[in-house]
């Protein structure tokens, strides 16, 4: 890209970045969406503001041959994004690109696999953070971003900061899972992490931020697969397992939407593909579905 290219690069892509902050946009679609512009600016070479429809078709061309459909997607929403926040520009990417609809069902774990994966788990942590992960159904990194002050064990709540969508949630806290994080908190004591980084508890001690997502995944797959599951299991998995396991003891589905915290309903819904369903009382059920695990939290802290 020649000198007047990249400054007119340069200006562009700084009012992508404030538009996308004045749109609210959180951290991760920020970068996303703007690593979409310099990726096509990379590939053809020049400042994205005026680009043919074939150069667009050569571009996602290109990103099938290399990438999955979900960068394609987002490569898609940052453009388009770019086009109309930024050049004011409509283009018609249905005629482009457009990301085939799946509908897959996730692979669900079973009260012993999960019970075997925590138990198999080597380190304390890991230990603690699956089964927190999945007894109170949340998300990477709600789960790493706990903090002490979260925990309210006086009315058996977690109060989940930010969630998807930029939205607090509570969501009930089931005894045994109370006592996991008070037994691995307790080898850290940390100020104000529940998962503090550090290889070490000198290190998490002291430290200022979460361990790592990365790690993390890292850790449930091994586990899985040393546990011999051939399914694909991720952190996300077992907050599948827990709305799946909420249904199959009968707890109906706003309730389970209220403690994922999804916008709609619909959303919730395909877990009654998975099990069936019915009415009870949120905390007997969960505390109910966390006594079916055979835990021994002994990993080495």
């Amino acid at each position: 890209m020649h000198h007047s290219q990249q400054k007119k690069f340069d200006a562009l892509y700084k009012k992508h970045l404030n538009a996308l902050k004045r749109q609210g946009k959180s951290p991760t679609t920020i970068d996303t969406y703007s690593r979409a512009v310099r990726r096509i600016s990379t590939y053809l070479d020049r400042c994205p503001d005026n680009l043919t429809v074939d150069q667009l078709k050569d571009y996602f061309d290109m990103l099938l041959q290399t990438h999955s459909w979900s960068t394609v997607k987002t490569d898609r929403c940052g453009l388009q994004f770019f086009y109309k926040h930024v050049l004011d520009r409509h283009w018609d990417w249905v005629n482009i690109v457009k990301p085939p609809v799946q509908k897959k069902l996730p692979d669900i774990l079973s009260y012993k696999e999960i019970s075997h994966m925590i138990n198999a788990t080597r380190e304390a942590r890991f230990q603690c953070f699956i089964l927190t992960v999945y007894s109170m159904g949340l998300r990477l990194s709600e789960a790493l971003n706990l903090q002490i002050g979260d925990i309210d064990a006086e009315h058996m709540l977690v109060h989940v900061r930010l969630g998807k969508g930029g939205k607090d949630r509570f969501v009930i806290l089931p005894q045994r899972t109370l006592e996991a994080l008070r037994w691995y908190w307790s080898s850290h004591r940390n100020t104000s992490l529940i998962f503090p980084a550090g290889a070490n508890h000198v290190l998490r001690a002291r430290a200022k931020q979460p361990m790592g997502g990365q790690s993390v995944l890292r850790a449930i797959k091994a586990v899985a697969k040393s546990c011999n599951i051939h399914k694909n299991v991720t952190t996300h998995s077992l907050r599948h397992c827990y709305a799946t396991h909420l249904i199959a003891e009968g707890l109906n589905l706003h309730a389970i939407q209220k403690l994922l915290g999804h916008e709609s309903p619909l959303t919730t819904a395909i877990y009654t593909q998975l099990t069936e369903s019915a009415h009870q009382n949120s905390a007997d059920i969960i505390d109910n579905m966390l006594n079916q695990l055979s835990i021994n939290l002994d990993g080495q802290v």
